[in-house]
């Protein structure tokens, strides 16, 4: 049986116990150590996790930034390997990974972009922009993320990046109306932050935007050909970018007048 890389698989959670097992046990036997940082789960996420692989440490929430810089400052190996809970490592990932490390060619980089696919309620999306994705997944342990609400991004200031045909697959959504809840959360904290930031949104920017997203997603990159499951996410991401410019408009105006 082959050695686990020297890496550290690292994920965040709460209340992930119908997940949590997929995404541990496509990271054990390949990472040295596999470690959940979870946020007060009152499921049966932790127990799950533990006997999938990975040792639990409790953290309450930091925000999506402290709670993954958190976790990554727990990793004891010379690569973070870093996955969602609704994430796991697609077919030929590991091969792929051990061939990276195996050449030195890891080394050429401090941060290596994978490809994730996400599935939309029993879809596959290989198109529209979410077939490919590129994402900062495997990365030395001293980077960090940069403070943010939401769509957190990692410090890559001085960082040599590198792109890797590496797959992860991502399953976004248990049913519609949690993920278009997700989505409402998501709008209100990035407009939140949009305007400390001192972004403005004027009346036709909800629309410009949102009919934006469609024709580059959907249509210029082929959404269209994921069928119902791309007709779905793409309209639910679209109304998302639209309440996005909603909300942060509406927080401009309250600025005005107070």
């Amino acid at each position: 049986m082959p050695l686990p890389l020297p890496l550290a698989g690292v994920v965040i959670a709460k209340n992930e116990s119908d997940r949590i097992e997929r995404c541990i046990r496509s990271m054990v036997g390949l990472c040295m150590e596999v470690i959940v940082l979870d946020s007060g789960s009152t499921d049966e996420t932790p127990a799950r996790a533990r006997a999938a692989g990975a040792s639990v440490v409790h953290q309450e929430w930091l925000g999506f930034s402290g709670q993954k810089n958190a976790v990554i400052a727990l990793a004891t190996q010379p690569w973070v390997l870093l996955l969602d809970a609704d994430e796991w490592l697609g077919d030929g990932a590991e091969t792929r990974l051990r061939a990276l490390f195996a050449s030195g060619g890891v080394e050429a980089a401090d941060v290596w972009m994978l490809e994730r696919r996400t599935h939309y309620l029993g879809g596959v999306l290989n198109f529209g922009g979410w077939g490919r994705e590129s994402v900062q997944r495997l990365f030395r342990p001293s980077l960090r993320y940069l403070p943010a609400k939401v769509h957190e991004k990692l410090d890559l200031r001085g960082c040599r990046s590198k792109r890797v045909r590496i797959r992860i697959e991502h399953d976004t959504a248990r049913s519609a109306s949690e993920y278009q809840d997700k989505l409402m959360r998501y709008a209100e904290l990035w407009a939140d932050e949009k305007q400390q930031a001192g972004r403005r949104a004027g009346v036709l920017s909800p629309w410009l935007h949102a009919s934006g997203y469609w024709l580059k997603n959907f249509l210029l990159r082929g959404g269209f050909l994921d069928g119902w499951a791309g007709w779905r996410y793409h309209r639910a991401h679209a109304r998302y970018v639209w309440r996005k410019y909603r909300f942060l408009r509406a927080l401009n105006r309250q600025q005005v007048s107070s």
